[in-house]
């Protein structure tokens, strides 16, 4: 795994390895590549990750720390059904739906799980299909895709 200049790094208290496999388990291209205890430590693990190819650490460490919404993975889905798939599977044994296509993972991470053209309707320079698409998002837990591009063609009801 070659180390990025930036890498997202996760903090667990016990269940970075554990998570890291879970996550691995749902995203293709996705991989545990080293588990390393940190010498002189009292249980501290590393573990590097890939997600969709990209490299992720993480750490098991003692101290309780906790997500939070102020930062989260937002994985951009090509059609309804992968993200389908990726909403339940990432709720699957604990997690918990927000609203906005926001859910929160067994473990508290925050994830977005969007279709790959909200942000290009949202940004588009006709305001009012922007707004359209903000009103209908704002309504939704988990994203429809068919339903978002129908207010930003204006055929939704």
């Amino acid at each position: 795994m070659t180390i990025q200049k930036i890498t997202p790094f996760l903090w667990y208290s016990t269940e970075a390895e554990e998570a890291a496999a879970f996550y691995a388990g749902i995203f293709p291209d996705s991989r545990i590549v080293r588990v390393t205890s940190v010498p002189g430590t009292d249980g501290t693990r590393m573990v590097e990750f890939e997600l969709f190819g990209q490299p992720f650490f993480a750490m098991s460490h003692t101290r309780t720390e906790s997500f939070n919404h102020t930062i989260s993975l937002l994985v951009s889905c090509g059609d309804q059904a992968e993200l389908d798939r990726y909403w339940s599977a990432l709720l699957d044994n604990g997690g918990t739906a927000d609203g906005c296509g926001w859910l929160r993972d067994r473990y508290g991470v925050s994830w977005q799980i969007v279709p790959a053209d909200l942000i290009p309707m949202m940004a588009d320079r006709d305001a009012v299909k922007a707004a359209r698409v903000a009103a209908a998002m704002m309504q939704m837990t988990k994203f429809d895709a068919a339903a978002l591009k129908a207010a930003y063609e204006g055929t939704g009801g």
